[in-house]
């Protein structure tokens, strides 16, 4: 896609407004940097891996409701949507429109193709994304509810690699009850697709910045009728709703990370238009206020005081807490910053398994891809030069290093060992069932 394109000046000039001229250079500098070096293009499946997928996807038993609010959306998108089910490698599906439109459009066009899989519930009014939803899930019949946007495509592999992810985790003896995809933009004709997002598994405190998780979502029908979407959090009801279903399942049911589930395939066509989020930011400003909304709604449940501010870029958050995070939150047996070298690049901070930064290099006024170096995140391990840990946790700290809990922003360790020493800590703390948050202040 051109880096001139009419939606990324549009994106320059709302984000110069709200963020001035120095903040708004360093953007425009970042993507235009981002998308010179991007190189992506969708390939679907070929012909015989989805034949492939049939014959093994017919040993799989799980079944799927896909939910479509639809309100006067144009035949051509809507038929789009129902043929990116009809051409699914994986066919126990069913497809359920709640359509609160004034005309009969979409329900004739739902009603045309003469599959008893698709149907086409007519609303009484237009109550709002949520209700309508509502409307469908209370009509659904499948073992997992999934989310699809009535002018949104699913690839023809999606359900198929669900259901496979299900059966897996099954064999392992636990069916995952929320399972997530990778997704990608495509332009008004879904002729090009761009600006893919590969996304990690579940990060907690990545998803209290922001609504990663987003498209393709399916989740157990249980759990999700349970839940329901909240109608004042319209336009932010998704994040909402997984923000709810993450602490029902982690806190509540204690069912552990492995219950929600990330596929890591591109799976999810977000459509851009001019009036689409994913176009055009602005146009949808109160969805943004609705998820800092979601996010305050989910600290006052779990008793965490402090406040959530928007950052430089539209919906996504941080959390400023009262007295700090460690204070608030005793689960969190280490907190830390990034570090920066001479020329004001990180230099390291958070680490990864193998002991790398994934942000190496970035420049200061850089967010990253996806925005993530600006985000708070679990770490698999932090930088003893800007870590701060619990009380109790300081004998651990110390066994560790070696030295002075005091002395740890004068670290005498060479880089190696360092950071192998950085790796242990993060290492016990799990094991004792701590988290490890990095946070870019």
């Amino acid at each position: 896609m051109g880096i001139w394109k009419v939606s990324n000046l549009k994106k320059a000039y709302y984000f110069f407004k709200k963020n001035g001229l120095k903040n708004a250079y360093y953007a425009a500098l970042e993507r235009m940097m981002a998308e010179r070096g991007q190189q992506y293009s969708y390939e679907e499946p070929s012909a015989e891996e989805l034949d492939r997928q049939r014959q093994v996807g017919a040993g799989f038993s799980s079944t799927f409701s896909v939910l479509v609010p639809a309100y006067e959306t144009r035949e051509v998108h809507l038929r789009e949507m129902v043929d990116s089910l009809l051409r699914q490698s994986y066919g126990r599906w069913e497809l359920i429109i709640a359509d609160a439109s004034e005309s009969e459009r979409v329900r004739e066009a739902a009603e045309s193709y003469g599959d008893g899989r698709i149907r086409c519930l007519r609303l009484e009014g237009n109550r709002g994304i949520s209700e309508n939803t509502n409307a469908a899930l209370a009509a659904a019949s499948g073992d997992y509810i999934g989310l699809l946007d009535h002018d949104d495509v699913l690839t023809p592999d999606a359900l198929f690699e669900m259901a496979r992810t299900i059966e897996e985790g099954a064999r392992e003896g636990e069916k995952p009850w929320l399972l997530y995809s990778d997704e990608d933009k495509g332009n008004g004709e879904l002729t090009e697709f761009y600006e893919p997002h590969f996304k990690p598994g579940l990060n907690l405190e990545l998803l209290l910045s922001n609504n990663y998780i987003c498209h393709f979502l399916v989740m157990r029908r249980e759990l999700m009728a349970a839940l329901g979407l909240r109608r004042e959090y319209d336009g932010a009801q998704d994040y909402d709703l997984v923000l709810r279903a993450a602490e029902e399942l982690l806190y509540k049911r204690k069912a552990g990370r492995e219950s929600i589930c990330h596929v890591s395939r591109v799976l999810y066509h977000w459509r851009c238009h001019s009036s689409s989020t994913a176009e055009n930011p602005e146009s949808k400003r109160y969805a943004y206020d609705a998820g800092r909304r979601a996010v305050e709604d989910f600290m006052r449940r779990r008793g965490w005081k402090g406040k959530v501010c928007d950052t430089l870029h539209l919906g996504f958050y941080r959390i400023e807490y009262e007295g700090g995070i460690l204070s608030q939150r005793k689960e969190v047996g280490a907190v830390g910053g990034k570090l920066l070298d001479g020329r004001g690049r990180i230099a390291g901070g958070i680490y990864d398994e193998d002991g790398s930064c994934p942000y190496l290099g970035l420049p200061e006024g850089f967010s990253g891809y996806m925005h993530r170096a600006s985000l708070a995140q679990e770490a698999y391990a932090l930088d003893v030069r800007a870590m701060e840990v619990q009380k109790e946790l300081v004998p651990v700290f110390e066994e560790v290093f070696g030295f002075s809990y005091e002395n740890r922003k004068d670290c005498p360790m060479e880089q190696e060992k360092l950071v192998e020493a950085c790796l242990e800590f993060g290492r016990r703390l799990r094991q004792q069932g701590y988290l490890l948050v990095w946070n870019t202040l």
